[in-house]
């Protein structure tokens, strides 16, 4: 695993080495909806995808690496809950090219769905225990969603066979459920997002520790969070963008992690458009405006077996 002991040179977005991020997460959503390994970026990462089988230099020493399980067939939704537009194709929707803005009522109806998304997402952190799998969370955050009268967003988009994300361990984000079970050790990153009956996506996810986890794992979920809280931090009206790479990579330089090439995202109506938000230091032009809303991601991967 290569760190970031110092801020990297530029990369502008025409650099050859610098993909765009609309290509990274078209490419990354492909990869989990058909079940492919899924390479972001420079680091070349298999570990991203849930699918995938875990690349030998991801393990942590002295525990086994993540194997995929068994997925069960895909949960139902009632008829008279509203899908989303992509809701009955596996077509992968484009990164809608719109920055998406909201006057005081879109607001109101934004704060409802993410509020509904952190309260299902609570629930689904009550289950984080030794012996129960993923499937059986993403059972119990459908009913849930639906109960309530909405649609668990990741269902069907571009393919995606279930109702939430659980990401084990190694797995950076939008893990696929299936018949594993947790172990103790374990930590487990759950993403909610829910589609609300009034047309909005309120998307949210944290990560949780299962039983006894050590010392180096929890300051890896530590300083993450950490360094969430330090880009929402930078989110002014009129702040450049890269203000919030700026700071996550400030405090990730600090302990020596690095950084997946992972990214955030405009959502509301849609679930995925600009802004793209990188984690990374970052020269690409736009500025903050209020009414905006976006996801800033968490994506410090797993320690590696050699450091």
């Amino acid at each position: 695993m290569k760190l970031l002991v110092s801020p990297p040179p530029p990369l502008f977005p025409s650099s050859p080495c610098r993909r765009s991020g609309k290509a990274i997460l078209q490419k990354h959503f492909h990869a989990v909806a058909t079940r492919e390994s899924c390479k972001c970026g420079e680091a070349n990462r298999t570990a991203i995808c849930r699918v995938a089988e875990t690349h030998g230099s991801e393990q942590v020493k002295g525990r086994e690496p993540l194997r995929r399980g068994t997925v069960s067939p895909r949960l139902p939704v009632p008829e008279h809950i509203r899908r989303p537009p992509y809701d009955g194709t596996d077509h992968l929707p484009d990164v809608n090219p719109g920055r998406q803005m909201h006057d005081r009522e879109s607001i109101v109806h934004m704060r409802a769905a993410c509020e509904l998304a952190a309260r299902v997402l609570q629930y689904a952190g009550t289950m984080v225990k030794p012996s129960v799998t993923t499937d059986e969370i993403d059972r119990a955050v459908h009913q849930m969603i639906i109960d309530a009268g909405a649609y668990p967003s990741p269902l069907g988009y571009g393919g995606f066979p279930k109702s939430v994300c659980t990401s084990v361990n190694e797995c950076i984000c939008h893990g696929i459920p299936d018949s594993r079970a947790l172990r103790d050790g374990d930590i487990i990153n759950i993403d909610v997002t829910i589609y609300l009956n009034v047309g909005y996506h309120g998307d949210t996810s944290r990560t949780y520790l299962c039983g006894e986890v050590d010392e180096p794992t929890k300051q890896l979920v530590k300083v993450t969070k950490e360094c969430m809280l330090r880009g929402i931090s930078a989110c002014k009206h009129g702040v450049s963008f890269k203000a919030i790479g700026e700071r996550i990579s400030e405090h990730v330089n600090k302990y020596g992690y690095s950084i997946d090439p992972f990214i955030g995202h405009g959502v509301g109506t849609i679930f995925h458009s600009e802004p793209i938000i990188w984690h990374t230091y970052d020269y690409e032009p736009g500025f903050m405006v209020a009414g905006q809303t976006f996801t800033i991601g968490k994506p410090l991967p797993w320690p590696s077996s050699s450091r």
